[in-house]
């Protein structure tokens, strides 16, 4: 799973990733999905707020058949707050944490130490099965800025009516021969100042955006280490995201400089599942706390996991026109402030 997380709060390369693997979070039992939801949230949600942003740098739209091609980088920030998040045992069936800590690093932590965390789960005749695993770390160290990044292409094309629409694409790709990833993107702005008669004429302009990303990674899970208490067979785990935002533009066009802002709203949608056999290996314990055995236990599909981000945007940001050469940056206020920059090139 390391390697879907690196594709998921970037798509770009993290040079250092963390060295254990996620996948044991599944001897927690029932309590996996619980706190695999909340290490991995603050990265989920950040990213389908950059997938919302960037998808104009002014309000006006093309001519009939002009055309723009932009490169923009998007950063969400993380709240403070959700750096870590609070262990509370009562939330946890068979869960503890060492030395009676109640707080645990989330992935956007710039703590990359790992917790030990303990299970005990009871079996049979008043035994338990038992084990522990490595919580990771965060992994805001190996970033720029601790926020979660994610890089974008788009082409924008002109229609008639003064509609733009736009275009965000990749196509599926492999990384590493594990995971695949592809993501598609449309949105469509529309010019409302064509309604106004003379006002057509001033340096403001003003539009509407409509806009929606879909993307889908999936990982293949190899059993790098055969002597751990995780054996994998045909695992794989599933990312799906969906994302749209309706947004009001606004902007003064200037020949040599632009200044633009919007308020909107986003919404989005994220599913992450874990699918194939897994086998687990637990010791078991008397009621003494001796070890007096192991046991196999076999489970099919055991992480399937929601996540949503959703609320009101509102956006102030500057282009430099250098004839059909832009340069742009804009921010973002929203629940994971966002920064964007970038380039473009637009012609018509």
């Amino acid at each position: 799973m390391k390697n879907l997380i690196i594709v998921l709060i970037l798509f770009v390369s993290v040079q250092q990733s963390k060295s254990q693997e996620l996948e044991t979070i599944i001897l927690a039992a029932d309590d996996a999905s619980l706190l695999t939801q909340n290490y991995l949230n603050p990265a989920v949600k950040g990213l389908m707020y950059d997938m919302n942003g960037g998808w104009y740098t002014t309000a006006k739209t093309h001519k009939k058949f002009g055309f723009d091609i932009t490169i923009n980088a998007n950063a969400s920030f993380v709240p403070s707050k959700e750096q870590m998040f609070a262990f509370v045992p009562n939330d946890y069936t068979f869960l503890s944490l060492p030395n009676g800590e109640r707080e645990l690093n989330t992935l956007m932590s710039d703590n990359n130490s790992e917790t030990v965390v303990d299970i005990k789960i009871p079996y049979d005749n008043g035994t338990y099965k038992v084990t522990s695993f490595d919580m990771p770390g965060g992994i805001a160290n190996d970033l720029p800025i601790n926020a979660v990044p994610t890089p974008m292409v788009q082409l924008g094309f002109g229609l008639p009516y003064k509609t733009d629409i736009k275009l965000r694409l990749l196509p599926s790709l492999n990384f590493d021969e594990s995971v695949k990833a592809n993501l598609i993107g449309i949105g469509l702005q529309h010019d409302l100042m064509q309604y106004f008669g003379p006002l057509e004429k001033l340096p403001l302009n003003v539009s509407i955006l409509a806009a929606f990303t879909n993307m889908k990674v999936v990982y293949d899970i190899d059993d790098e280490n055969n002597n751990d208490e995780v054996a994998v067979k045909n695992g794989e785990t599933e990312f799906k995201m969906n994302t749209w935002t309706l947004q009001a533009i606004a902007s003064l066009d200037f020949k040599i400089i632009t200044f633009y802002g919007s308020v909107g709203y986003n919404n989005g949608k994220t599913t992450v599942k874990m699918k194939g056999k897994y086998i687990l290996t637990y010791d078991v314990e008397d009621s003494n706390g001796n070890v007096i055995g192991t046991v196999d236990e076999s489970i099919k599909d055991p992480i399937n996991l929601d996540f949503k981000a959703n609320g009101m945007r509102a956006t102030i940001g500057t282009r430099f026109n250098i004839g059909f050469f832009k340069i742009f940056a804009d921010y973002t206020l929203q629940e994971y402030n966002t920064a964007s920059a970038g380039i473009a090139f637009s012609f018509r």
